[in-house]
């Protein structure tokens, strides 16, 4: 079997092991309709049977409301989420340039909750009693025996704003970054499909932010759009770091073979000052002028987990949250954990990451749940990233994660396919075959 084979195998085969096997419990689909459906008047109190309660949507906090279910189905599972139904980032890239509709990107909570049987409660979590076990919501209190964040990211402009709140609502509306799923991605495909000619600048922040590889990606497939709707634009491509981070050999002899006079790659680029009303901005060395942008800044965990003392700083990134990276449980606290994107250690803040480690903790709740000892398990990273449209080129990369005996982080069974111009990624749709699977999985 040839690298590419075995790479494209690694990379589907965590997904149909978790497709496969899985039945329904026996608990009775009236019920499931009544429990999904149900509005919360006053405290959702404890049953006789262990409450999990999931806050966020994303796909941490699906597989892991999925998963509790399926590891510990006498478990009631609730999940929170404020948004009313879900658009995935992963793949978001390929809808700003119309290779993907908007229906591919888009699924309901409603569904999820309902195949998956657990309840899903449209709501804003606002703060908790760690006494009682309450979560209190925008909608109500839900007592809880175990909570779990799996919240997400939120911008972080301190180190281009310095406090500024009006250059930072400037940046958010005028120039939004497109990583958090939402009106800033319908911007951004506006921007693409109405740009005139000229600089295009993107930026690729510093620290672990949401998904290496995407802006590399998103400034290949907006480079294309531009060549075959005939577009006098360049992608300026800002980085912050002094070289391309992930999958470098594919993403740079792209922009050297395919976007020579489209892409200009900047590494060591750290925006210092902006001139919005004149369109330019100042690094070290350089003044660059342009017609439009979308600035990516620095990420950090949201504000919910700040405002509850559960964050800190890290090497990544200014706030992450404050847990044991073996339990994922909040420092001081024997149930409470934080997965997903919010968490501090080096993974890769990504869907499949996300999705992966959602599962895992779903699986020491259950084994807490069953008097058992949790065991820590490596999430799984897949990336793929299309490089060119017509033909479609396409790159990617498989990883899990150690921890070194000193508690650090490194890689393990690492694996890589950017042979673009030879390798069938693109031809045979994998990366569109890997979204369909991961939707599947988490909603139907």
């Amino acid at each position: 079997m040839k690298r590419r084979d075995v790479l494209k195998a690694a990379s589907l085969a965590f997904v149909s092991t978790l497709t496969a096997g899985y039945g329904s419990n026996d608990m009775a689909e009236k019920e499931i309709r009544k429990k999904a459906t149900k509005k919360p008047t006053g405290v959702l109190k404890k049953s006789k049977n262990p409450k999990v309660l999931v806050v966020g949507g994303g796909w941490a906090g699906l597989a892991l409301a999925k998963h509790v279910k399926i590891f510990a189905p006498q478990a009631e599972v609730v999940m929170v989420e404020k948004r009313e139904h879900f658009v995935s980032c992963p793949m978001s890239n390929e809808w700003l340039v119309d290779l993907v509709d908007l229906e591919f990107l888009t699924h309901s909570y409603i569904d999820a909750s309902q195949n998956n049987h657990y309840t899903f409660i449209n709501a804003t979590a606002t703060d908790i009693d760690r006494e009682k076990h309450i979560l209190k919501t925008s909608r109500g209190e839900i007592a809880y025996d175990y909570l779990v964040f799996a919240v997400g990211i939120e911008y972080d402009y301190d180190a281009w704003t310095h406090g500024d709140s009006v250059l930072e609502e400037r940046l958010r509306n005028e120039y939004p970054a497109a990583f958090v799923p939402g009106s800033e991605h319908i911007t951004l495909k506006h921007k693409i499909k109405n740009f005139k000619g000229g600089n295009f600048i993107l930026t690729v922040p510093e620290g672990n932010y949401r998904c290496l590889a995407a802006p590399y990606e998103r400034a290949c497939l907006i480079a294309d759009y531009f060549m075959h709707h005939h577009i006098d634009g360049k992608v300026i491509l800002m980085d912050e770091s002094n070289h391309i981070r992930i999958k470098d050999k594919g993403f740079s002899s792209a922009f050297n073979e395919l976007y020579k006079d489209r892409i200009e790659y900047m590494p060591s680029a750290k925006i210092l000052k902006f001139d919005l009303d004149k369109k330019v901005v100042e690094t070290d060395f350089d003044e660059i002028e342009f017609e439009d942008a979308s600035f990516y800044p620095n990420v950090k965990s949201p504000y919910i987990l700040e405002k509850l003392n559960m964050t800190k700083s890290t090497p990544y990134n200014r706030v992450e949250a404050d847990i044991d990276q073996y339990t994922y449980k909040v420092k001081g606290t024997n149930n409470i954990y934080v997965c997903g994107d919010a968490r501090p250690m080096g993974f890769s803040k990504s869907g499949n990451t996300a999705f992966s480690e959602g599962v895992n903790v779903a699986q020491m709740i259950a084994d807490e749940i069953h008097g058992k000892t949790p065991v820590w398990k490596s999430p799984v990273t897949t990336c793929f990233s299309v490089l060119r449209t017509k033909p479609e080129r396409t790159i990617s990369l498989y990883t899990e994660y150690r921890y070194t005996k000193n508690g650090g982080m490194d890689f393990t069974n690492s694996m890589t396919d950017e042979a673009w111009k030879t390798n069938h990624l693109g031809k045979e749709r994998v990366a569109y075959a890997w979204a369909e699977s991961m939707y599947r999985n988490m909603f139907y």
